[in-house]
């Protein structure tokens, strides 16, 4: 059904626990992850311990990482969404600062996503959340002075919530991206 080039769902054959069933299972999930095992069971044409079990070993192998629902963010008070591109010094990425930066990145509540990576001649990125054009430049600042000696260049991307949005922000569109 599915060529192995493109699975990234890390499953051996046992039973229903085939990766077939488990593409179907996770895009099932992304439609609505608030579905009980039953449902999910009727939709799958599949037994409900099935489900439970195949369900229970996406989390176990941290396949599935969270249930979550994605707010409309303006009616949470956050007028901004921001992402920023880091160029991190070469010499100051050390197994220590790595530890670090993942450390500051967990106690950092607004900042919902941060990665090492590439492109623009950057080499990180973080995108986060900001009550206002004031908290924004408030915690940027704080960000800046913590990690002065790490950083060479920071830029950022401003969106205003509600303003000249073309698609909502929503994990829901990837049970649409074809196998």
């Amino acid at each position: 059904m599915h060529s192995e080039a493109n699975l990234i769902i890390p499953f051996k054959r046992q039973g229903l626990m085939r990766r077939g069933f488990s593409d179907r299972l996770l895009r099932e999930l992304l439609k609505n992850s608030k579905r009980g095992d039953r449902e999910l069971a009727n939709v799958l044409g599949v037994s409900q311990p099935t489900v439970t079990r195949a369900r229970r070993k996406l989390k176990q192998d941290k396949v599935i990482q969270d249930y979550t629902v994605v707010p409309d963010f303006k009616k949470l008070g956050f007028e901004l969404m921001a992402i920023g591109l880091v160029k991190v010094r070469p010499d100051a990425i050390t197994p220590e600062s790595i530890a670090k930066a993942k450390a500051y990145a967990q106690q950092t509540p607004f900042a919902i996503y941060s990665a090492m990576g590439e492109g623009m001649g950057m080499n990180g990125v973080v995108i986060s959340f900001h009550k206002s054009y004031t908290e924004f430049n408030q915690q940027m600042n704080e960000f800046k002075a913590a990690w002065k000696d790490f950083l060479d260049r920071i830029e950022f991307f401003l969106i205003p919530l509600g303003e000249g949005e073309f698609k909502r922000f929503s994990l829901t569109y990837l049970k649409d991206v074809p196998p």
